[in-house]
């Protein structure tokens, strides 16, 4: 086996990893099997008072009151996953990915003490750079293709004084009717700060 071949079966191997690994966390996730949901709290947790929680057992309820959220991590953790197995997807799927593991590592390292579940994060986070390192040439081109803005006039001092204008006044706007919104909507900065 030459060089290229060992890049190609150790960038495989990564991938089929990732994929294993986050879809059993993803299964359990829709399963049940990850968090404290609504109805299913075991009863040291439910009848413990806030002061005395872990800090575990608080994110662990907080994540599990929202099966929508749930539903969200572990639904793009599998697709993030599936895109994995195909070339033509594989680089969708980590940047599907990379944003769910880093939120999980640090979310992990602020609220759990569960540090073999931090340790698996960031061994996915890692296995994730390095599909990216294997593929830079191609990271490099994306990246230069959706930063190069190079323009070929140059743009007028009044005009570019004029956008900024326009491009304020709708900051301004936006900003206005959604705090009317909110106003209509009854939300107040009482029960923001309670």
């Amino acid at each position: 086996m030459n060089k290229s071949n060992y890049k190609v079966t150790l960038e495989l191997v990564l991938r089929q990893c990732v994929f294993i690994i986050l879809n059993i966390y993803a299964i359990s996730k829709l399963l049940g099997g990850q968090f404290y949901m609504k109805g299913k709290i075991p009863d040291e947790i439910a009848n413990t008072t806030l002061g005395e929680a872990s800090g575990f057992s608080l994110a662990w309820t907080f994540m599990g009151h929202s099966y929508f959220y749930i539903l969200f991590v572990g639904v793009f953790q599998l697709l993030g996953a599936w895109f994995l197995l195909w070339n033509k997807t594989k680089l969708t799927g980590v940047l599907i990915l990379l944003p769910i593991m880093v939120n999980i590592i640090i979310f992990d390292i602020i609220f759990l003490d569960v540090y073999p579940a931090l340790a698996n994060a960031i061994i996915v986070l890692l296995m994730l750079f390095l599909i990216l390192f294997f593929n830079r040439e191609i990271v490099k081109e994306i990246v230069i293709k959706l930063t190069n803005f190079q323009s070929k006039t140059s743009v007028p001092i009044k005009k570019r004084l004029i956008t900024f204008g326009i491009t304020i006044l709708f900051i301004v706007l936006i900003f206005s009717f959604d705090s009317l919104i909110e106003y209509w909507l009854g939300a107040s900065t009482e029960k923001i700060i309670e």
